[in-house]
């Protein structure tokens, strides 16, 4: 291969050059399949790159890495796009998006209790997967979420509060470096990349393929409780109180949900405003009943609590089954007081004026609070509850409400956020840095600037090298 130097090269001969060399793999603007390729699952976001790569293979990719690099153009890693907003506000046009979407392949090993799932899969294939097994992944609350993107950024979901962090239930991962060399890193080897894509998000490399632990768990009492938003005032003390030193076994969420009057919703939902506490309890029936007693003494209009399959959790939350424009917003709470519950149901209980199609706010602590026995780089997460905000952005008018009332409501909780975020959530550009403790950053600057030593990668939260 013969190619012009990187500098001599504008971004869009950058873009030309690395499709002569890779050729169908490779979307331009200007091609009919580029608007297509460079969608994100969040469709309000605009992301448009100089060139968008979708590469089948884990070779593919790796040979996309290293042209890109030989012809100047930097290398944004995606998967889903569910969180794009934070990639889109770096400048791309001199930059290749590079989709793994085509890397689906899953595989269990039910005896070693470990899956293998390639960097573009979606949580629903490996929960499907698992499941005949008798076995649980620790996916998140959404079935079409890529698996890397949420792994690499920690993974909260409902075996969280027991089980820890995604993050650290990682094995092993495939990745791509700014060599392009296709590389596995684990305990033994790369250990300090391992370490480092452990919660550390995607500035590292491409992930082509994740190893990690599932858990003995065919069954799970779980559900969600329902009523009417009137009933937000008791039913947020309640669970405020209660959810802050609840055992690790129970994972919780709290909502209030703004709907719309909507065709396709069904008609407890409906163009209604509501109160949803969700989650599932780790033990037997007796116990996950008593510990959500107090909250069915408040009287809900829907409670479906029960003994279900583990592969249906995936489903409990009713995220959104397809592409969705939406802005976000999210803040790290310290401690859920009483004056943070009053400050919480001004902005969003009942006659709150906004735009936010829901304010939720997910219970952390248990495992979640304490380090883990030789986690990655992020092995714990500091504060009582996450809170993050979703609006519905179809159109330009909507998104500008939508983004007015998210920053609205992180200003409305300030006064008890603790200062730190969390990735996952952050799907507007924040300070990376405040993800993780001072220690676990200064590593991670070091082992930035050791793998990815040019700036290669660009990432949604970008972890500058040592010495940048």
């Amino acid at each position: 291969m013969t190619l012009t130097t990187p500098a001599r090269l504008s971004s869009t001969d950058a873009a030309r050059a690395l499709k002569t060399e890779c050729g169908d793999l490779v979307h331009l603007p200007g091609d009919p399949s580029y608007d297509a390729v460079r969608m994100p699952w969040n469709v309000a976001v605009d992301q448009r790159p100089a060139a968008v790569a979708m590469p089948t293979t884990a070779a593919e990719v790796a040979a996309v890495v290293r042209t890109a690099a030989a012809v100047g153009l930097r290398v944004a890693p995606q998967s889903t796009g569910h969180a794009a907003g934070a990639l889109a506000q770096h400048r791309l046009d001199d930059a290749v998006l590079l989709r793994t979407l085509h890397l689906t392949d899953v595989t269990v090993d039910a005896e070693r209790r470990v899956a293998r799932a390639g960097g573009g899969t979606l949580w629903q294939d490996v929960v499907a997967a698992a499941a005949p097994h008798g076995l649980a992944a620790l996916h998140g609350s959404s079935p079409d979420v890529g698996v890397s993107g949420y792994t690499l950024g920690g993974g909260i979901g409902w075996y969280a509060r027991k089980l820890g962090l995604a993050a650290n239930s990682l094995t092993a991962v495939e990745i791509v470096t700014a060599d392009g060399e296709l590389v596995r890193a684990d305990e033994q080897h790369h250990s300090e990349l391992f370490w480092a894509v452990r919660g550390g998000g995607g500035s590292f490399g491409v992930v082509t393929a994740l190893e990690f632990r599932l858990y003995p768990i065919a069954d799970v009492f779980a559900g969600m409780l329902l009523w009417d938003i009137e009933h937000a005032e008791p039913v947020l003390r309640h669970w405020a109180e209660w959810s802050t030193d609840a055992p690790d076994e129970v994972t919780t969420s709290f909502r209030i949900m703004r709907f719309p009057p909507m065709p396709e919703l069904p008609d407890f939902l409906r163009g209604r405003e509501l109160v949803i506490v969700d989650g599932a309890v780790m033990g037997d029936d007796e116990h996950g009943a008593e510990l959500i007693a107090g909250l069915r003494a408040l009287s809900p209009e829907m409670d479906t609590f029960a003994r279900v399959p583990a592969a249906s959790l995936s489903q409990l939350h009713m995220d959104p089954p397809g592409p969705t424009p939406n802005v976000a917003g999210h803040t790290m709470i310290g401690r859920l007081d009483d004056a943070a519950v009053d400050a919480f149901l001004a902005a969003f209980g009942p006659g709150a004026r906004t735009a936010l199609m829901f304010a939720e706010l997910r219970q952390l602590g248990g495992a979640l609070g304490r380090p883990a026995t030789d986690g990655g780089a992020l092995s714990c997460l500091d504060g009582s509850h996450a809170a993050f905000f979703v609006a519905a952005a179809p159109t330009p008018e909507m998104a500008q409400a939508g983004h007015q009332s998210v920053e609205a409501a992180v200003a409305a909780l300030s006064q008890w956020s603790n200062g730190r975020n969390f990735l996952n959530f952050s799907e507007a550009p924040i300070e990376p840095s405040t993800a993780f403790r001072e220690e676990s950053w200064d590593r991670l600057r070091t082992v930035r600037a050791q793998v990815d030593p040019t700036g290669l990668f660009v990432a949604n939260h970008q972890v500058a090298g040592a010495g940048s």
